[in-house]
């Protein structure tokens, strides 16, 4: 099984937002990042459109695949089919906590059930050559805090889990809608520490509430990786800084350079039949904190989604960035 595959910084799952455009976008900005998918049900790989499920560009890589699921023999068939559609990793969802997912038995109502989910990531590691890793909060419900914690790690550890993504809040499965379990569960990043101190093998990457670069060299200090999500999309400028800051390589382009170079991919993918706003959308936030990024934002949402909408409208906006893009 391939182990050099680098969680020192990752983006994070999104539903709805870290679709195929946004991740070309996210790359342009981090050679180095690993970038993650939206989940995407075993069901919907199985039964489904998986063009549409499944399709990335290659500059997307490394990439992996979450799967929100719970049955071992379709995790398995679904992490074979990431593994011959190119993905770098296969990831499983014991993380989300919203109504719709706990109907389906996965997300984070799975640690509940630490044995159901190491026969699942046991079945995945069984079926493919890449790595197999989960996703999970430190809790849920009134599981006890750090034991509760552990116990689930050890179970997917004995089955060969080697790489642990920890959402640093507990879920609260009955009373808080997802949103709220983002927001007001408190983050306990201590907990997260304190497994990779009792557990120095497993490779522990920490996420929620990290929203700078800065954030992300502290918590390197104490475990292995990090994982954004919200920050990152919200003011994608910041990746520019991960391969200099987190990597000792080069420093990324400007939010105008990659502007510029999604220029390109926004002729090749219109070619095939997408509409603009469906790739802008994920650029709104690119001139954040930037004159001149309320006028980028506002031409955009006022005139990608329009029929016919081509590139000119990218440049359009630019120009009223002007200077500072």
């Amino acid at each position: 099984m391939s182990t050099d595959l680098s969680h020192r910084f990752c983006t994070a799952p999104l539903m709805d937002w870290s679709d195929r455009h946004c991740r070309y976008m996210w790359r342009l900005f981090s050679k180095q990042a690993l970038l993650y998918t939206e989940m995407v049900t075993t069901g919907a790989i199985i039964y489904g459109d998986r063009d549409k499920y499944l399709q990335f560009d290659a500059a997307e890589l490394p990439l992996a695949l979450q799967l929100g699921g719970s049955d071992p023999r379709e995790l398995a068939e679904c992490a074979r089919i990431a593994e011959q559609w190119g993905y770098s990793e296969v990831n499983l969802n014991c993380g989300c906590p919203s109504d719709r997912v706990q109907s389906g038995r996965f997300g984070a109502c799975l640690m509940a059930e630490p044995q159901l989910v190491a026969e699942g990531l046991a079945a995945m590691r069984a079926a493919v050559s890449i790595p197999v890793t989960v996703k999970h909060r430190i809790g849920i419900d009134d599981m006890e805090d750090y034991p509760g914690l552990t116990r689930f790690v050890e179970a997917q550890a004995v089955v060969g889990i080697r790489t642990f993504i920890v959402h640093a809040r507990k879920a609260w499965l009955d009373g808080l809608s997802p949103k709220e379990n983002r927001e007001i569960p408190p983050l306990k990043y201590d907990m997260v520490y304190q497994l990779k101190r009792d557990y120095p093998d497993l490779d522990i990457v920490i996420n929620g509430g990290i929203n700078t670069i800065d954030e992300c060299r502290h918590h390197l200090e104490q475990v292995d990786g990090v994982m954004l999500g919200r920050a990152a999309y919200q003011t994608p400028a910041l990746l520019a800084q991960v391969d200099s800051e987190l990597f000792g390589g080069a420093a990324g382009p400007t939010p105008g350079q990659v502007a510029e170079q999604m220029l390109p991919y926004i002729e090749r993918e219109l070619a095939r039949g997408q509409r603009l706003n469906h790739i802008t959308r994920h650029m709104l936030g690119l001139f954040q904190g930037v004159p001149g990024a309320r006028r980028f934002r506002r031409h955009l949402s006022e005139n990608a989604h329009k029929p016919g909408a081509g590139p000119e409208v990218l440049e359009q906006a630019l120009a009223l960035v002007g200077s500072a893009a």
